[in-house]
């Protein structure tokens, strides 16, 4: 039976109920919820092309907003989410994103129209928005600080596992079933975490009182980020001149200027800019944005090509892609433990440029036939150990030197930073090989782009010091 909580504290838990939560369990009950909001992206990546079919009458710039409006919200409700979490209980917003969560994913699944799968879309990605923040924080809550950076690995590698199992399952389930199903496959296992949610986690919040959500900053990083989508995606659009096209622009880039203006002068900003004060944390978040991008032009791509110019069916190429992910979950789960005694820079620096490798092996190996073991198996070994050194290792250097109270706020930021990559490597995505009739040379560019912004992300990292012992927010 919980003990009421103290005046400006969060809730107690009895002792009875920690002992009967171990760490473990509340790690996997928070992670089921994370493991759905990565499937669902990569199944969507894989069900693009099916989707396109099933809404005849849309252009490929107006699906990508199926992924984009999606992300858009999720990147921008991540941080006031995260703050929701420290202040009003994480067990509580946690529980209430995974149920908002599932009832989106059902109203996707039964969407008639492009327009409401977008409104469907948005639901969802508020609901992935106030659970993904609140999990992490769970989870770190739950473990002494000596083996959080193997924890943390861990977490950010059920995203990959996700990622590994989503284009098999979700391609053989939308080839079978149809593309709804690439929404219906949520409600299993995001029950399964809602009632031992309920049941099994205890309550923890920063205790750090009410906040204010700075909506003037929320509204300016969505439409910034939102123009800066619309302008790349429509860039080959024969219906939009490059006035249209300048003036988005010119709006997302204006605005995103406005709100780091904002923040620095309202009393309750959306980011506390002072996190940035931390040399590490910056470059962290910056080198996200880079890979972030990077991440999902590589995905989308991969199916771009293997059904495009390799002409392989859906739930082939789903299956082909398989390894490479699967590769994630080992490597992350080694370089977690290393990074706890060498720090984070080593794996981020020399993911990076694995990755960058395995972008110029796509880039210069694969051509019009298909030659799976020798020309595209390598590069997707290469790749999957790439983003198992360096994507779980970012989310430990983001939050390996944050106190306690800003661990949400501090990883929601940087989940923010990632999504906001996920918009442009979308947008470029769509730009490069989104349309039917693509050919071998539409890949040049993203591969190319691909080389360019894993060496950024390397470069960026050699400044990273998290080893023990090192600095302090």
């Amino acid at each position: 039976m919980e003990k009421p909580a103290a005046m400006g504290a969060g809730p107690v838990t009895s002792v009875d109920d920690e002992a009967r939560t171990s760490p473990w369990l509340t790690f996997w009950i928070a992670s089921i919820a994370v493991f759905l909001v990565s499937l669902d992206t990569t199944v969507l990546f894989a069900a693009f092309s099916a989707l396109r079919d099933g809404f005849p009458g849309s252009t490929p710039a107006g699906l990508s907003w199926v992924l984009n409006a999606y992300t858009v919200v999720f990147a921008a409700l991540l941080v006031p989410a995260g703050g929701l979490a420290d202040t009003y209980g994480r067990k509580r917003i946690f529980l209430g994103g995974v149920a908002l969560f599932l009832l989106a994913s059902a109203a996707c699944g039964a969407a008639r129209s492009v327009e409401f799968l977008v409104f469907a879309r948005v639901l969802q990605a508020v609901g992935a928005a106030l659970l993904t923040p609140a999990s992490l924080s769970i989870v770190l809550d739950a473990f002494p600080k000596e083996k959080r950076a193997v924890v943390v690995s861990i977490w950010g590698a059920v995203g990959g596992a996700a990622a590994a199992f989503g284009p098999g399952l979700g391609t053989l389930v939308v080839d079978a079933f149809g593309w709804p199903w690439a929404f219906y496959v949520n409600l299993p296992l995001g029950a399964v975490s809602l009632y031992f949610g309920m049941q099994r986690l205890k309550e923890t919040a920063g205790g750090s009182g009410a906040r204010r959500i700075d909506w003037p900053g929320l509204l300016m990083l969505m439409v910034s980020v939102g123009a800066i989508a619309l302008a790349i995606t429509q860039s080959e659009s024969p219906s939009w001149g490059a006035q249209e096209i300048f003036m988005a622009a010119a709006v997302g880039a204006g605005l995103l200027i406005a709100f780091v203006l904002w923040q620095r002068t309202t009393a309750t900003p959306l980011i506390d800019l002072r996190l940035f004060h931390n040399r590490t944390y910056s470059t962290v978040n910056l080198a996200t944005l880079a890979f972030g991008t990077a991440f999902a032009m590589m995905f989308f791509g991969y199916f771009a090509f293997m059904t495009g110019i390799w002409h392989y069916s859906l739930p082939l190429a789903g299956i082909a892609i398989t390894p490479g992910p699967l590769m994630v979950v080992p490597v992350a789960i080694v370089t977690g433990r290393l990074a706890a005694r060498f720090g984070h820079r080593p794996f981020l620096v020399g993911g990076s440029l694995i990755y960058a490798g395995a972008g110029a092996w796509m880039l210069l190996v694969p051509g019009t036939e298909p030659s799976y073991l020798a020309h595209w198996l390598p590069g997707l070994l290469l790749s999957g150990t790439g983003v198992g050194m360096v994507l779980p290792s970012l989310s430990g250097a983001a939050v390996a030197h944050l106190p306690p109270a800003h661990y949400a706020v501090g990883s929601a930021v940087n989940q923010a930073v990632r999504q906001i990559g996920s918009v442009l490597g979308v947008a470029f995505t769509v730009v490069f090989v989104g349309h039917a009739g693509v050919v071998r040379d539409d890949f040049i560019p993203l591969f190319g782009l691909h080389v360019v912004l894993a060496i950024t992300t390397g470069l960026l990292c050699l400044a990273v010091n998290t080893r023990p012992g090192g600095q302090r927010t």
